[in-house]
């Protein structure tokens, strides 16, 4: 399996992963916090994490099949900077526990500037 396949699986399946388990099987507490301390009710939380759990994995789908797409790409390295800051913002005591954005995102947009720069190298052959 090339390293672009690597990259690519690991992208989508963190999308997948953070969609499906913390938001839509089984709501984490921390999910919820993050959209309670902005000001919602739980109800409204709920639905909010939810909703971002759907577009996670629609994004997650649409990542694996268009990986090859550098607007995908990008978009995917904004969305993962985006929330990282989002949590800096909102609840940065987040940022020293264990398994956090830091170290979740940090390394996914790494393994998508290998994607970026696959599709670089392409485009110049």
């Amino acid at each position: 399996m090339s390293s672009i396949q690597i990259a690519r699986y690991i992208v989508s399946f963190s999308w997948l992963y953070h969609g499906i388990f913390p938001k839509l099987i089984h709501i984490a507490p921390l999910e919820q916090l993050m959209t309670a301390s902005i000001g919602f009710s739980d109800e409204v939380s709920y639905h909010i994490t939810k909703s971002a759990g759907i577009i996670e994995v629609i994004f997650g789908i649409i990542l694996f099949v268009f990986y090859r797409s550098k607007l995908i790409v990008l978009l995917n390295i904004y969305a993962l900077i985006g929330l990282l800051l989002f949590v800096a913002v909102i609840q940065h005591q987040l940022l020293i526990e264990a398994f956090n954005p830091i170290t979740t995102n940090i390394p996914i947009i790494g393994l998508s500037l290998v994607l970026l720069n696959n599709l670089k190298q392409s485009s110049q052959s």
